[in-house]
Parts: C-alpha cells; sequence; structure tokens
C-alpha cells in the first residue's frame, strides 16, 4: 500500500514539515525543522514547499495531512491547525491531529531509547503540559492523562521505574517534587517536538482509518484540564 503523508508543527520554538513516503514495505520521511520564534507563519509554507519538491510529490498526491494539535503555544497551534485544514480542504484528503507530548515520548524514545518517559512542555504561568507514556518498538502507549498542572502536583504512574523527562518544561525541574525527581533518572529539557514524529503517528491514525474531515480537527490546548489521571 502506498502513501504521501505531509505532517506540519508550530506548537513550540520550532517549526517543522515532514514528508512520509510509503511504497509497499518501504517508508521513508523527508524532513525540515528550524528554531524560528516567532516566524512560523513565514517560514512553516516555504518549509513544506521544501519536503514536497525533495520528495517528487505535488500536493494532489498527497493521502493525508497531519499537524500538532498541541497541546503548546496557542498562537502556534492555530497557525499549524489554519495551514494543515486548509491543504486538507483544497486537497479533500483527511486531516490527522497529533499530540505534541506524544511525538515527543516518540521522539525521545527513538533518539535515547527510552523506555518510560513523561513529556512535558512549558505552559507559562508556573504550569506544564504534561502526560507518561510507555515505549517500545516504535508503540506509544499512555499511561496518564495529557493535563496541565504545576510542576509540583505531577505524580508518576508508578515509582518502581526508571523514567525519563523530556521536554521543555523539565526547564522548571526545581519545582518537580522531590519523589519525581529521584525516580527520573534523566531528563532533557532542550527537545522540541518535531513534525517527523508526527509523521510517523499520522501513519499509523491513517492506517486504522482515524482521519478526519478537515472542519472537524481542532487543537487542544489543555487549559482547562487540571486532573493528573491514569487512563480510563
Amino acid at each position: 500500500m502506498s502513501l504521501h503523508l505531509l505532517a506540519l508543527d508550530a506548537s513550540s520554538s520550532a517549526c517543522s514539515a515532514a514528508l512520509l513516503r510509503r511504497d509497499g514495505a518501504r517508508e521513508t520521511c523527508l524532513t525540515r525543522f528550524e528554531m524560528t520564534p516567532r516566524a512560523h507563519t513565514r517560514r512553516l509554507m516555504p518549509m513544506v514547499d521544501d519536503v514536497l519538491a525533495d520528495g517528487g510529490v505535488t500536493p494532489a498526491q498527497l493521502d493525508a495531512v497531519a499537524f500538532g494539535r498541541g497541546p503548546g503555544s496557542f498562537t502556534g497551534l492555530r497557525i499549524a491547525a489554519g495551514t494543515a485544514q486548509g491543504l486538507a480542504f483544497g486537497l479533500d484528503c483527511p486531516l490527522i491531529g497529533i499530540s505534541t507530548l506524544e511525538a515527543l515520548a516518540l521522539q525521545a524514545h527513538r533518539r535515547f531509547h527510552y523506555r518510560y518517559i513523561v513529556t512535558a512542555i512549558d505552559a507559562r504561568m508556573g504550569e506544564i503540559y504534561a502526560a507518561a507514556w510507555h515505549c517500545a518498538d516504535d508503540r506509544v502507549t499512555a499511561q496518564s492523562n495529557e493535563a496541565v498542572l504545576p510542576p509540583a502536583r505531577l505524580l508518576l504512574p508508578r515509582q518502581d521505574t526508571d523514567w525519563a523527562g523530556v521536554g521543555s518544561g523539565f526547564a522548571l525541574w526545581e519545582q518537580f517534587a522531590a519523589e519525581v525527581q529521584v525516580a527520573m533518572s534523566q531528563h532533557l529539557s532542550d527537545i522540541e517536538p518535531r513534525a517527523e514524529e508526527m509523521a510517523w503517528l499520522a501513519a499509523r491514525d491513517f492506517d486504522a482509518g482515524l482521519g478526519q474531515a478537515a472542519y472537524d480537527a481542532q487543537p487542544v490546548y489543555l487549559r482547562n484540564e487540571v486532573a493528573w489521571k491514569k487512563p480510563a
């Protein structure tokens, strides 16, 4: 089964685009990634044009479009969602929103081979967007709901596990509870969400028939979600 899937993200200080191409069992992903604070509107579409040109793919050949749905920067999420909706609507193809926190977890698993991961993004106002994950063989399984909360209120689903923390929220390391700090052997605060991992996750969702109509896909802000719970 062939697939051409475009993913884009503007949820943080970074901006990125990725083109995933599948031809039978062979999959490749072409990417662009830049740290572009306050320049997402200017840089996002040129990145899209670049990955499509590199892949020799025209917009009409795209089977689906994906975007970082959040949580993250309100302005960046709106830019990415609006751009992705416009593309998907014009091409009459499915639109897939991907969690920035889940994409961070997959990136950490692939790059550093972490298995139990807490991803956290700085939400400003003394809070973080956070979630816990278990990763194995490029599969990501949620261990908690995504939530916005002060770092001191974050609790780990399991205490008998070696956790790693990833994302800008860990710049607030001193504000996390002592038991969380003890349970985390490593924390990296300079890792940003990328469209590359969103493309791989979106391909999974596309195969499962989870694409939406362009007008149905919306950003996820999480500002009113304050509970830290295990998934039902």
